[in-house]
């Protein structure tokens, strides 16, 4: 047998090999799991152009405040003066030298020292389910695959946290979330719809002993044993884990968390006593006991009418939940290590249209940045003088959650692949904005 003969033999025999070896783990795991380690260099070849910058995290959790609807961003945090576009709305100085928001968030203006604005954010997509997926995601929506939304993906990478909490809690009512994609069921977010009302059916039924109660899982478990092994599959092996993880939750001491009443009223009413408010303070609850990614929704923003009756509204609730949050994790120590991200999925048209409202508008917007290594006291970005165009340091959506991801120290560049053998991107070719870091 000729040495170029044998050299081949031995290629194929070892592509199969790799074939086996990733199939095996394909069944066991489930293939979203699976990083490019079994498959030629080739595959990640639609990933060449994704950030390989790495870092020691500076964040350790987020709190990601998603605002519904799509945020004015010249009512908020771009405020112009002395053109049309700029309304009846006025910018106010802040604890930050050279920043200026609304006059509608007064008490988060005191806290923008710790605070990076970022005016110059721009997304290709201008409906709002579009618009929310590509903000989770980084990616378009389509009908054919689920995206991950960056909590799971911190979850997939990286774990840890409490290990009898979820990792994972969106807090709002907003059904369009991505939640874990393509990866197992067990990386959703726990999702809470009224913080004030906790966690429910985490205690056993009255008259039940903790006895009954493991004999009656033993059973149950029992009679799915067959079930489970003739369909080793993973939404089979998802439903196992979603009892064994509700367990483990309802004897956690730190379900607690779930219980504002244990916060003093002067703090409770300083956040704010609606839903977002009190999301805000279970978000802090949360992260304070392990739990790693938080988010927390204010939908209302779609602002076709009356846009300078509702914003003013909406502010007031945004703005004394923002700056109460800024303030807790800050005098709890918590904000070094906690990033703080408010978005939306796009910004509204300089434009006032006939109704007194503004329309979707991707083209330009604004969101902030604070904790977790940022520095604050900044502005990143910049709009014309009627906030049309982004004049400054384009922000693309992939961007700004690459930024997040590296903020984590999730690695921007590793390819992992869907149950449909696709390969991806925490954030998509998204670079991370470093000066953003202090």
């Amino acid at each position: 047998m000729s040495n170029s003969l044998r050299s081949s033999i031995n290629r194929s025999s070892e592509i199969s090999r790799r074939q086996f070896a990733a199939r095996t783990a394909s069944s066991l795991l489930g293939v979203g799991l699976l990083p490019n380690i079994f498959t030629p260099k080739a595959s990640a070849a639609p990933f060449e152009g994704s950030s390989k910058l790495k870092q020691v995290p500076t964040a350790r959790n987020v709190i990601y405040l998603y605002m519904s609807g799509g945020q004015s961003h010249l009512d908020t945090w771009d405020p112009k003066e002395g053109v049309e576009t700029a309304g009846p709305t006025r910018p106010i100085k802040t604890s930050a030298d050279g920043v200026r928001i609304s006059e509608y968030l007064p008490l988060t203006a005191k806290q923008m020292h710790h605070v990076a604005v970022l005016n110059s954010l721009s997304s290709t997509q201008g409906a709002h389910e579009q618009g929310n997926y590509m903000m989770h995601t980084s990616y378009a929506l389509r009908g054919t695959i689920r995206h991950p939304a960056m909590g799971a993906w911190l979850n997939v990478f990286q774990g840890g946290g409490n290990s009898t909490l979820p990792n994972n809690v969106y807090v709002g009512n907003d059904s369009r979330h991505p939640g874990a994609g393509f990866f197992p069921a067990k990386n959703n977010p726990l999702f809470v719809s009224n913080p004030e009302n906790g966690i429910k059916n985490v205690k056993r039924l009255p008259g039940l002993s903790e006895e009954q109660f493991n004999a009656r899982m033993t059973l149950a478990d029992n009679l799915d044993q067959e079930f489970r092994s003739t369909f080793q599959q993973r939404n089979v092996t998802a439903y196992a884990d979603m009892y064994d993880d509700a367990i483990t939750m309802m004897k956690s001491e730190d379900l607690k968390a779930f219980d504002l009443t244990e916060e003093a009223d002067p703090l409770r009413e300083a956040y704010g006593k609606n839903t977002f408010g009190q999301g805000c303070l279970l978000a802090r609850r949360l992260v304070e006991r392990g739990v790693r990614f938080v988010e927390v929704s204010l939908g209302g923003w779609d602002t076709h009418q009356a846009n300078f009756v509702r914003v003013p509204e909406l502010c007031d609730t945004l703005d004394k939940a923002v700056a109460s949050l800024l303030q807790d994790l800050n005098a709890r120590g918590l904000l070094k290590e906690t990033m703080v991200v408010l978005t939306s999925e796009f910004g509204r048209t300089p434009t006032i249209n006939q109704n007194v409202g503004r329309d979707h508008y991707p083209k330009a917007f604004s969101g902030i940045m604070a904790g977790g290594g940022i520095a604050g006291g900044q502005v990143y970005g910049k709009t014309d003088k009627e906030g049309r165009e982004v004049v400054e340091n384009k922000i693309e959506i992939p961007d700004l959650n690459a930024t997040i991801a590296y903020g984590l120290g999730l690695p921007l560049d590793q390819v992992i692949y869907s149950p449909s053998k696709r390969p991806f991107t925490v954030c998509d070719k998204g670079q991370p904005l470093t000066s953003l870091f202090a």
